[in-house]
């Protein structure tokens, strides 16, 4: 999963806030709509790679992430707590004036961790971010942003999140006309409840307040009938109930299908597969597939 990040770096002071990069990629947005959805240079993507120094967790954010997503209260930092520390600085590549793709509607397709060693609370971090891989989708066009973090000089979480821009489209770009697999469930282990008001709560923990998330009205404006889970909210859900049995280092990785509107209760497998465990979580009325992965552990 190591790619080589763009040479040309730039140090933020801090960790920006997402409220005002919503802000920011709302008016990008506006704008590449206006241009059609695609900018004449899109083929392009920035050529930098942001840093940000002394990043660190707080005691109270963290035990309020352990409680809603089911992690255990220890001082150890969960992977997708990682995950929800470095998300801001790649979205600030992602709100960038030369990035191609209109942020807002955006949908998450898949992730994938490196977690090689633990991190825990009071280790002083250090998060870099770069996108990279503008492909085409059989929707639109896709892009990975990848997040990496250090601490003592040594890469300890490397993360590769996929995105989606459904309708915009790169020019030339050949066509991705890849079937979709066919999906038959298998034998639950359990089911989630996740009531109305998760999305918020996730968004209330993890900064992301995409408005696809928060309330039946704002998700209609971005084409959904109902607001939908985060992606990492449920991929991180999946990753507890593995539980200590994921090991200090290991991979996680989730292919997101369709998203799960809320309130929901949707059936889950989790189980044992070859060296790691699968996860499957799906509607249980109409069998559709929401997400699977897998956590191996690393080097396995």
């Amino acid at each position: 999963m190591t790619t080589p990040a763009p040479a040309h770096q730039v140090a933020l002071p801090r960790v920006p806030g997402l409220g005002g990069l919503y802000g920011r990629g709302a008016v990008a947005s506006a704008r590449l709509a206006v241009r059609g959805g695609v900018r004449p240079t899109s083929r392009a993507l920035p050529d930098v790679t942001y840093v940000v120094d002394d990043v660190h967790a707080d005691a109270d954010h963290l035990t309020a992430y352990q409680r809603l997503l089911h992690e255990p209260a220890t001082d150890a930092l969960p992977a997708g707590y990682v995950h929800v520390l470095g998300f801001p600085v790649a979205m600030a590549l992602m709100v960038r004036p030369d990035f191609p793709l209109p942020l807002l509607g955006m949908v998450h397709l898949a992730n994938r961790v490196e977690q090689r060693r633990p991190l825990a609370l009071g280790d002083r971090l250090r998060v870099r971010a770069w996108a990279r891989d503008l492909r085409p989708h059989r929707s639109g066009t896709q892009v990975d942003l990848v997040t990496e973090v250090a601490e003592g000089g040594d890469v300890a979480w490397l993360g590769v999140s996929t995105y989606l821009a459904k309708g915009v489209r790169v020019p030339d770009a050949p066509r991705d006309e890849s079937p979709r697999p066919e999906f038959t469930p298998p034998v639950r282990t359990g089911r989630w409840e996740l009531p109305a008001d998760v999305g918020r709560r996730y968004a209330a923990v993890s900064g992301d307040r995409n408005p696809i998330h928060l309330s039946p009205v704002t998700a209609r404006v971005l084409g959904f009938p109902r607001a939908i889970a985060h992606g990492m909210y449920t991929a991180s859900r999946a990753l507890a109930d593995v539980g200590a049995a994921r090991g200090d280092a290991f991979t996680w990785s989730v292919e997101f299908a369709a998203p799960v509107l809320l309130p929901a209760t949707p059936d889950v497998r989790v189980a044992r597969e070859g060296d790691g465990h699968a996860f499957t979580v799906w509607h249980p009325r109409s069998g559709r597939l929401h997400l699977t992965g897998e956590v191996t552990p690393l080097n396995a």
